[in-house]
């Protein structure tokens, strides 16, 4: 899986991580490391990517994503690192009302009045759509539109023109509030989901550029970076 003595590192990571990322790379550039590419997907097609050839150095997925990776020896098992977990949110486009979201029945209340619900076909919009189903809300699928990750559904928010109620990763919403997003809250706790994100080297032997750069996403550096980026 590895390439062949990379020079450049190679990251295959969630599209929740994003901001994350991205900032721990530019972090770590300026502390002296290496140059760092990264690649993103949504979780649950990380499995289909590797497997069809994707080349990583170090791979970040949630666990039962990564469970699979390892068992086809695709990552080190040893090697698995916990990064943070990141909940779900709700989001409208700036300007438009916020819903009421305070309790799980307020959320209903708001799901309900709303003129359509966005989300993706990633974890966090894997569980909204069984959320939906076990709040009694099946019959919002008619006015629900899925995307297969955060540009799709966040750009429909965006250009919407009426009571548009968008969920995703909160650290997917934060990195869109400069586009025009407005990050609302948090789902209500009794029915808030975390996906949980860990990091793991690719099998092989990785090039010490792919050692060092996972050594800093332990850093207190780059906990720091997780937790201003919404991953707790």
């Amino acid at each position: 899986m590895p390439s062949e003595r990379a020079q450049v590192v190679r990251v295959l990571s969630p599209s929740a991580m994003h901001s994350s990322l991205e900032a721990m790379v530019e972090a770590y550039r300026r502390s002296g490391g290496g140059a760092v590419q990264l690649t993103f997907e949504t979780a649950p097609a990380l499995v289909q990517r590797i497997a069809g050839g994707e080349i990583a150095d170090i791979v970040i997925a949630p666990p039962r994503v990564m469970d699979e990776i390892t068992a086809a020896r695709k990552a080190d098992p040893e090697s698995r690192y916990p990064l943070g977990r990141a909940g779900v949110g709700i989001a409208v486009r700036e300007g438009a009302p916020p819903p009421d979201v305070s309790s799980t029945d307020a959320l209903k209340r708001s799901i309900l009045e709303a003129d359509s619900i966005v989300h993706t076909r990633a974890s966090s919009g894997l569980y909204v759509a069984q959320l939906l189903e076990r709040l009694g809300l099946s019959a919002v699928k008619a006015k629900t539109t899925t995307y297969h990750d955060a540009v799709g559904a966040f750009t429909h928010l965006l250009n919407g023109k009426g009571r548009e109620l968008g969920f995703g990763g909160i650290p997917e919403i934060r990195r869109w509030e400069n586009r025009g997003l407005r990050y609302v809250a948090p789902l209500p706790q009794d029915v808030q989901n975390y996906t949980t994100y860990v990091a793991a080297l690719a099998t092989g032997a990785p090039d010490p550029g792919a050692r060092a750069f996972f050594v800093f996403l332990g850093s207190p550096a780059a906990r720091a970076i997780l937790d201003a980026n919404g991953v707790e």
